[in-house]
């Protein structure tokens, strides 16, 4: 059997090693567009704040692709799918044949045309995605601290936060831009994203909603950007966090896609013997109860390995998954899980209890009585059990009101719904 993965993050990782447990013998190859082994993706944010080394981001050993018989071409990325014959055919000019095939390939950050447009021509401008965009803008700290230190970060999203608060924490001057209305607007509401704000502009980062760039200005290298207020900002790096797409471009129409690679419980997608995990692949989601794409590490782990049981002949169904992100904003710990911004007229009831004084702020979703959203602000440690009893599909047995008051008894929770 020729098993082949295209991807080396941690799903095309997982379902390497899940493969092997199951066949040792067969032939393994893993096509991965970065040269590096395995690495963390969530620590690169921690890599440009200062608080991790570029050495602290892989997940595996030098040994890793030796140890367990794969045949590694890094630095080469998929460029097309072959259905007859089965073959996959790198950038770099290989042609590798396969009997049963992974995609893996994660997802790529969002283009955004005016960076794209003032990247080919100015230096400073970056996307937040990779170890390389980290590399660079390590390489550009010492030049932008020294001539101003002003950094213009886009994109109020989780990947533009953890942008912003890097550079912050390098001393640089952090401008973040942000279309919508507050930060965080996809994880949480207008209420809980306005603490948010206070929070960040407590501790120094000038946020600036409802507006964005439209272009830039500088002798070789970024110095400015025109906004579309009509205003302009100086700025020595532009960073781009505007989330995030599956890289799924390359793939025959044959493979059925829509957010992602639509995949079944056993990850295979509309083509027999091909199969989709991770960032890339649109599976059921617990909360919601329909296909969608959760692009978040812990979910990546889990989907790779069930790839490749099914992969290795042993049918493994898997149970769905759940969006979910803790994350501590300086002083504000926030947590959100399924549910969070549910659309009208679709039967779902939402709860808040929010204590401006306190700075605490809760939301819990439900629909049919069952538990399939929350969002934490400060005071998350149950956020695990609500996490748990949203991925079980278990409903409360008793008013979401005794939650906030405190004296919901977790250990009352009814039964798997459906």
């Amino acid at each position: 059997m020729k098993h082949v993965i295209l991807g080396n993050g941690i799903a095309g990782t997982q379902a390497a090693e899940a493969i092997r447990s199951l066949d040792p013998d067969g032939s393994l190859t893993v096509v991965a567009r970065e040269p590096h082994l395995p690495y963390c993706r969530p620590m690169i944010a921690s890599v440009l704040a200062g608080h991790s080394l570029l050495d602290d981001l892989p997940v595996r050993s030098g040994s890793f692709y030796e140890s367990l018989g794969i045949d590694a071409v890094l630095g080469e990325a998929a460029y097309e799918v072959g259905l007859d014959p089965r073959e996959v055919v790198t950038d770099g000019g290989r042609t590798i044949p396969f009997d049963r095939l992974l995609v893996a390939t994660g997802s790529d950050a969002r283009v955004v045309p005016v960076v794209e447009a003032a990247a080919a021509e100015l230096d400073g401008i970056f996307y937040m995605r990779t170890q390389e965009n980290v590399e660079g803008m390590l390489r550009m700290l010492p030049e932008a601290c020294q001539e101003g230190g002003s950094a213009l970060v886009l994109g109020g999203g989780l990947v533009g936060f953890k942008a912003a608060y890097g550079l912050l924490h390098r001393g640089l001057r952090v401008v973040l831009l942000i279309k919508s209305g507050y930060p965080l607007s996809m994880q949480v509401d207008a209420e809980a994203g306005r603490l948010i704000q206070e929070e960040l502009e407590r501790k120094g980062l000038e946020v600036r909603t409802g507006v964005e760039a439209i272009g830039f200005e500088g002798e070789g290298r970024v110095e400015a950007a025109r906004l579309s207020d009509g205003s302009a900002i100086a700025c020595g790096m532009v960073v781009a966090g505007k989330g995030v797409v599956p890289a799924m471009g390359f793939l025959p129409t044959e493979i059925e896609t829509h957010a992602g690679v639509v995949v079944d419980e056993h990850f295979e997608t509309s083509v027999p013997g091909i199969f989709a995990a991770g960032d890339v692949a649109e599976s059921v989601d617990v909360a919601r109860d329909k296909p969608w794409v959760n692009a978040i590490w812990p979910v990546a782990v889990e989907q790779g390995r069930y790839a490749g049981w099914n992969m290795a002949g042993r049918p493994v169904a898997y149970p769905g998954s759940l969006s979910r992100n803790v994350i501590r904003i300086f002083d504000l710990d926030v947590l959100t899980a399924g549910v969070v911004n549910p659309d009208e007229g679709e039967g779902y009831e939402v709860d808040v209890n929010y204590d401006r004084r306190r700075r605490l702020y809760r939301k819990l979703v439900t629909k049919d009585g069952r538990l399939v959203g929350a969002v934490l602000l400060n005071q998350v440690e149950q956020g695990g059990v609500l996490m748990n009893m949203i991925h079980d599909r278990r409903s409360f047995t008793a008013p979401v009101a005794k939650f906030f008051d405190g004296s919901f008894n977790f250990g009352l929770v009814s039964g798997r719904v459906g």
